[in-house]
């Protein structure tokens, strides 16, 4: 990454799990919106994974983008959080889709990225 390219996301371009610079993979966006709705219930992992019948840590993987879940697996995260499939997929186009916004600051020398 460029040392005067400042990212606000606090996200490093050169991150084993993405593919290429601002692009994330699949997996990493459904898995951040399972996050933030389970969270969103004040719901902890171990609730959330014992009502689907997986471990907590492979629930916590998932939701960090680190282990790619199977359609079903999926669908079963949804029923427990009462998220409907299609919700999870609107969420995560919007997410992938979502422009990232370069602009400069007059005289700071420094380009700052805003999501």
């Amino acid at each position: 990454m460029d040392p005067n390219v400042v990212d606000l996301a606090g996200r490093r371009a050169s991150s084993p799990a993405t593919s290429a610079p601002g692009r994330r993979l699949l997996r990493q966006v459904y898995g951040e919106v399972l996050r933030d709705e389970r969270r969103d219930q004040d719901r902890s992992l171990d609730d959330v994974a014992r009502s689907v019948g997986m471990s907590k840590q492979y629930l916590s993987e998932v939701e960090r983008g680190r282990k790619e879940p199977s359609s079903e697996m999926l669908q079963s995260v949804c029923d427990a959080l009462g998220l409907p499939m299609e919700q999870l997929l609107a969420r995560g186009i919007r997410r992938m889709t979502a422009h990232r916004a370069l602009r400069s600051v007059p005289g700071a020398g420094v380009e700052l990225c805003a999501a």
